[in-house]
């Protein structure tokens, strides 16, 4: 059986679905010559008892017989013999070839079908991913409302980090703006949608990441899949280096460029290096990575790897999503935030500095800086190329200027206020060591990200339910692909507009559902051997990254 009928066969035919592969192949091998009627059809056959069996089946059968007809006639026309195979021979379903995709040239494929199966294989595995309905309301937020508009819930888990979304700076530029400009954009960049307004915010930007020049994009994902594919396929024989723990967004850039790819361990120097030293320091070499990883809440060790490309001929690639707005003496990030004093004391880049290192990087607008969108920053030559070759650029609508707008105030706001960045930790700081009392696993990390680990999808999702519908706070729980399985959890990310009553009610609320549900402590980890940083070994400290404050290094996260 060829490999077109046997996959159509593979996802449709129950049996195969449930037979072993290695089954699948003896059955393959066994020969079965004689059940054939005529020569054409034993040679088709031969050697399958899984063609005979597909030939009993009323399914395969039609399939079968009209792909052994067709291998017949195609025998015939390049014979010498033509007479020794009589055209009596060939049945009707010979002027009916069957396509790699279906049973039968007689029957369409079954999308529907094939869309179901799909949507099994999330449910049977527990990652199908469910919507809450959750509107979020500006005056009040944190709190927001369900479908029923009388129904309130918490919301622990925004992106809206420092809840810049509802400052009154950014939704008063945005009702400007709306009124002055309208609704859209009118176009693309380079066709009636190239403002002043995003002029602005693009200079904006580059000052904030001290760096030449920045090109905004409807949305970080479209910046990381457009940047990297771009620049990868125009270096030539390029290699790009990934972070294990990359985000999808980088990953599809990767794929999309068609350049090798060398896959790290997570935040492993050591293995990166290894990879880097077997290639000629000529060979062009782009190291992605990121400074926060949002689902753990891990540190990309931005200097090492910096170092690392110098000394083996490769650029750097920084993916600063989770850390723009939040970290730094201006909000830039990580990169900004490792040479604090140095960099406050000045807006220029500063030489040997992390900022300095970094080739390129991207953010966004719509987490801590509360709008939407996002950019890459880097040399004036490198965002040129960019505006002119990136398709996700230059073929998609521009950003509306109302938008763009909200995002300028937010960057220059939180560019000169340490206040919204300052509660937030705080508030990060005292849940970490809140849930530490009591025995509820975080998994171990500096930044501004509190997971907390579960370690089965089918129980993060209980958790989740239990916590909205019956305690009134909303936190999504994180299932595989996003995480591994086993590793399955609920990500909390207090902000600055978290209060103390709001603190211990979400406390106590886990708690009751780590109580009702029995699931696994800290203590229960460290039986368990231990996982995703949990349970590990003994306690130990964590220190944050954010370490300005005073108040904030008087007080060490035990987890």
């Amino acid at each position: 059986m060829d490999q077109s009928l046997l996959r159509h066969a593979t996802r449709h035919c129950p049996f195969l679905k449930r037979t072993p592969v290695r089954s699948l192949r003896q059955l393959s091998t066994t020969s079965v010559v004689g059940t054939a009627r005529s020569p054409s059809a034993a040679t088709a056959t031969s050697g399958s008892a899984l063609v005979a069996m597909a030939r009993r089946c009323p399914i395969m059968h039609d399939a079968v017989n009209a792909r052994a007809a067709s291998a017949s006639q195609c025998t015939r026309m390049h014979s010498t013999r033509s007479e020794a195979a009589p055209q009596a021979e060939a049945t009707p379903a010979a002027t009916a070839p069957v396509t790699a995709d279906t049973p039968s040239s007689n029957n369409t494929f079954d999308y529907e079908g094939l869309y179901g199966d799909e949507l099994n294989k999330k449910h049977q595995d527990k990652s199908y991913r469910y919507f809450n309905n959750i509107n979020r309301l500006a005056q009040q937020f944190p709190r927001a409302h369900t479908a029923n508009v009388e129904d309130k819930v918490t919301v622990w888990c925004s992106n809206d980090y420092l809840g810049m979304s509802k400052h009154p700076i950014v939704v008063d530029a945005m009702k400007q703006t709306l009124d002055r400009y309208g609704a859209g954009a009118g176009g693309t960049r380079n066709i009636a949608g190239n403002a002043a307004l995003h002029l602005a915010l693009e200079q904006e930007l580059a000052k904030l990441h001290r760096k030449p020049a920045a090109l905004l994009f409807s949305s970080c994902y479209v910046a990381n899949d457009a940047t990297l594919s771009t620049l990868a396929s125009k270096l030539p024989g390029c290699i790009i280096y990934s972070d294990a723990l990359n985000h999808a967004s980088m990953i599809q850039g990767i794929r999309h460029s068609n350049a090798r790819k060398r896959i790290f361990r997570h935040n492993d120097v050591a293995h990166l290096e290894e990879m880097l030293a077997q290639e000629p320091k000529s060979t062009p070499k782009i190291i992605a990575f990121e400074s926060v990883y949002s689902m753990s809440g891990s540190i990309g060790p931005i200097h090492e790897i910096c170092q690392l490309a110098k000394k083996y001929g490769a650029i750097t690639f920084l993916d600063e999503v989770h850390a723009v707005g939040m970290y730094g003496p201006r909000g830039a990030g990580v990169a900004e935030h490792l040479e604090f004093d140095a960099n406050a004391a000045t807006s220029r880049p500063v030489l040997g500095s992390a900022v300095d290192e970094v080739d390129i990087v991207t953010g966004t607008l719509g987490k801590a800086f509360g709008v939407v969108g996002g950019y890459v920053a880097g040399s004036a030559a490198l965002v040129d190329m960019l505006r002119s070759y990136a398709p996700g650029f230059i073929f998609t609508t521009s950003l509306p200027p109302s938008v763009v707008s909200g995002a300028l105030a937010s960057v220059r706001h939180v560019s000169t206020s340490n206040v919204e960045r300052l509660g937030q930790q705080r508030n990060t700081r005292t849940l970490k060591a809140r849930l530490a009392q009591l025995d509820i696993p975080v998994v171990p990390n500096p930044s501004h990200i509190v997971p907390v680990l579960v370690g089965d999808a089918a129980l993060s999702k209980a958790a989740s339910d239990l916590l909205l519908t019956r305690h009134g706070i909303y936190v999504q729980s994180i299932n595989y692909p996003t995480v591994a399985r086993g590793e399955e959890r609920l990500r909390i990310t207090p902000t600055p507009g978290h209060t103390d009553a709001m603190t211990d009610h979400l406390v106590g609320a886990l708690e009751s559902v780590w109580r009702d549900l029995e699931l696994m402590r800290v203590s229960d980890w460290v039986r368990a051997g231990g996982r995703a940083g949990v349970g590990l070994g003994a306690r130990h400290v964590v220190c944050a990254l954010y370490t300005p404050c005073p108040a904030f290094c008087a007080m060490p996260i035990v987890l």
